[in-house]
């Protein structure tokens, strides 16, 4: 009975883990969809780090024809490079025009996702 209450206690932990780590994603996700100014009404945008290697820019809106559009752009952060990727097209380097804007958007979303959490957390202190 004991590993079996273990067991359950462990798997509710790693799911309240994964749970926080989701939230988080979409906290920054949403400051970072608004680093290139406003989003339009009825658009959705978002910019965030998936882990260590990956980052993520997502757009959806709706089109003239009220059909719903989506492009995800994959970023993969390589000690050669950085690679991009846009729905199934396979990694190309990015342009020296690109990697200049992606450097620039990811020290951008560092210090605003710095800001808003000492805000969130001067918040509760």
């Amino acid at each position: 009975m004991g590993g079996l209450f273990a067991a359950f206690t462990k798997q509710r932990a790693a799911d309240r883990r994964a749970q926080f780590k989701k939230a988080l994603i979409h906290f920054e996700a949403k400051i970072g969809g608004q680093l290139f100014g406003p989003i339009p009404e009825n658009r959705r945008r978002e910019f965030f780090c998936l882990d260590t290697h990956t980052w993520v820019w997502h757009e959806e809106w709706t089109d003239q024809n009220g059909q719903r559009q989506a492009v995800t752009t994959r970023y993969d952060v390589r000690p050669s490079g950085i690679l991009k990727s846009q729905g199934h097209m396979s990694y190309q380097k990015l342009t020296p025009e690109e990697d200049r804007n992606f450097r620039k958007a990811v020290h951008l979303y560092g210090e605003r996702i710095e800001s808003e959490y000492r805000r969130v957390l001067g918040q509760q202190a």
